[in-house]
């Protein structure tokens, strides 16, 4: 089976900062794989593009693809506001993996992790659905417009995103 790889390539204020590839684990976590796919090609009409990372904690993560509510409190999956939690059984083994942010058990939507660390103490937490390919340096220059709270002092935007 062929991994996808998809992008996101961020802006800063609206200036392109560069891109961050990303593979998705379709063959072990297919249902969640399959919701980053589709929201990162926009196949449904909705999606990441045009959405944010609000939520930045240098050291830890970037949080972003709350294209509802553009805050951290919405978001939506393909198969409808929220769906359940599929497998646990990938790890936070190093910096780089990404993971689907959840509003609790079983209700994850359209919001992403990319965590700048490895992060074992969130094993069984969220589900990992991929990891990064390229674009590190680009999640440590994000890194620098974050802070303690999360708060980031500029904006920075999925100006594009689909699958290579």
């Amino acid at each position: 089976m062929v991994i996808p790889t998809s992008f996101f390539d961020s802006a800063l204020e609206g200036e392109p900062l560069g891109r961050i590839s990303f593979r998705l684990f379709l063959n072990k976590i297919p249902k969640t794989a399959e919701n980053i796919h589709v929201l990162s090609t926009g196949e449904k009409g909705f999606g990441y593009k045009g959405s944010c990372f609000h939520r930045i904690i240098p050291g830890f993560l970037c949080q972003g693809d709350d294209f509802t509510c553009h805050n951290g409190t919405g978001g939506k999956s393909i198969y409808g506001e929220k769906f359940d939690d599929e497998k646990f059984i990938l790890k936070y083994t190093r910096p780089g993996i990404m993971s689907i942010a959840n509003a609790g058990p079983n209700r994850n939507s359209s919001q992403v992790f990319i965590y700048a660390a490895k992060t074992e103490w969130l094993d069984d937490e969220h589900v990992v659905f991929g990891k990064m390919k390229e674009g590190m340096n680009i999640v440590e220059a994000m890194e620098c417009l974050g802070s303690r709270n999360g708060k980031t002092s500029q904006k920075i935007t999925i100006a594009d995103c689909r699958q290579l």
